[in-house]
């Protein structure tokens, strides 16, 4: 089965890059991916390692989970159990409007009650105003207004989601040198944006101006990588294309312009050279 986004809310897949990502693979890439290696280097929700497995089924396809997603997968069911008490609790408050100080104390008993796995990534999505990022239940807890935002159906199991994907847990700078020196392995890179709010990584370092460094000497192609606008990475990929780093002459890109509220956009973009 293949998945147009990923099972579980994930703030940062790459849904939006889907076709472009299709494209570069087939046009690059011949056949099934024979003798290929594909390294999702900062796994994320796992999206891009999916499509590239589901692409090139004969490429070897590597996803470094190290956002634990994975685990967050394995217990959809008792996701889904939380949502629907939750969903029943707030069925009289109108969606995206503040919990009245009653219901909210109830939603918040049911959370503590709860007698199984609970996801920060789907409860910031149901309670929290659009964009706020989750980092523990003792934020829940104390929070002075949630909202009623709960979907209003289960999420699907994420059955086949990532059958035939090798799933690791390393840092970047651990997992990168293992495959360098292959030329037929295929980076993809989608790091913490540089300058950007980085809350929703929450297993990793902060991904600091020296992790960008590191992360710059150590790729080459072929690879994929995804940024921002406010990262400045077109203008970095020309300053080292000035300086006749030939691991980046030639690079190209594409680029996505999203709004993410009224009057309020960014853009995306996805560099690769093979």
């Amino acid at each position: 089965m293949k998945f147009n986004k990923a099972p579980l809310p994930f703030v940062g897949q790459k849904r939006n890059f889907l076709k472009q990502f299709t494209k570069v693979l087939n046009e690059s890439i011949e056949g099934q991916g024979e003798g290929w290696t594909i390294v999702d280097v900062f796994g994320g929700s796992g999206l891009l390692a999916h499509t590239a497995k589901q692409l090139k089924p004969c490429a070897r396809v590597i996803y470094n989970d190290f956002d634990n997603y994975a685990d967050r997968l394995a217990h959809i069911e008792d996701i889904n159990r939380l949502r629907q008490q939750l969903a029943v609790t707030v069925k009289d408050v109108p969606i995206k409007s503040k919990l009245d100080k009653h219901t909210q104390s109830l939603v918040i008993e049911q959370i503590r009650s709860f007698k199984g796995y609970i996801d920060l990534g789907s409860l910031q999505t149901w309670l929290l105003f659009s964009g706020d990022i989750l980092e523990n239940l003792d934020q829940i807890y104390k929070e002075s207004v949630l909202y009623n935002r709960v979907r209003k159906s289960d999420y699907s199991l994420a059955t086949g989601y990532l059958d035939g994907v090798e799933v690791v847990s390393k840092s970047f700078d651990a997992l990168l040198p293992e495959h360098v020196n292959n030329k037929n392995t295929l980076l993809v890179l989608d790091p913490p944006y540089l300058f950007s709010e980085q809350k929703a990584y929450r297993k990793a370092e902060e991904f600091r101006f020296i992790s960008f460094i590191k992360l710059m000497t150590l790729i080459r192609p072929p690879f994929i990588l995804f940024s921002n606008k406010h990262s400045e990475i077109i203008e970095y990929l020309d300053y080292m294309t000035e300086q006749k780093d030939e691991r980046f002459m030639g690079f190209d890109y594409v680029s996505v312009t999203a709004a993410i509220g009224k009057g309020r956009t960014y853009k995306d973009y996805m560099i690769y050279k093979f």
